[in-house]
């Protein structure tokens, strides 16, 4: 994170373009009296931009900066939002009041911005009928359809058939 950042000593090169502390840039000055200022200060010289030439250092104390920028970095992993897939596992014969109670979890899954993998599983001589496999799944579909949209198409991989949504 700013380790990568040289401080006082630590700075290498001879000339730096200097910003002081109240944000106005001083311009190009040696490194010692760089580091002259900053002490007259009772502050920290440190290199911002180290890519530069020659290098942009700036006169701040380097603790509340370094502190400063994890709050910057936390703040912004706050406002990410990572896409869970949450399943939901049934079978073909899977009563009206169990998949009620199913989509109830599945809309508050696709509220709260996750995908939602709905998973039929056959068992033994089900496996026969996979048309009641797809008439649960286009029930599921027709039910969720006024907050969500199906991604993809439903696939059938060998004993499990299929299908994802994610918030419209």
């Amino acid at each position: 994170m700013t380790q990568k950042n040289r401080i006082n000593e630590a700075i290498t090169a001879r000339e730096v373009r200097l910003i002081d502390d109240e944000g106005k840039q001083v311009g190009i000055v040696s490194l010692d009296k760089a580091l002259a200022l900053a002490q007259e200060k009772g502050l920290d010289l440190v290199e911002i931009a180290p890519n530069a030439n020659p290098p942009v250092c700036k006169i701040l104390d380097y603790g509340k900066y370094v502190y400063e920028q994890s709050k910057k970095e936390k703040l912004s992993k706050k406002k990410q939002h990572t896409v869970v897939v949450k399943e939901i596992r049934m079978r073909p014969k899977t009563e009206d009041h169990d998949l009620k109670y199913k989509l109830k979890h599945a809309r508050e899954f696709l509220m709260n911005k996750n995908k939602v993998k709905f998973t039929v599983h056959f068992r033994g001589r089900e496996l026969a009928h996979k048309e009641f496999g797809e008439r649960l799944l286009e029930k599921i579909e027709n039910e969720l359809s006024d907050i969500a949209k199906v991604e993809g198409k439903k696939q059938f991989e060998g004993r499990n058939m299929t299908m994802v949504m994610t918030l419209k």
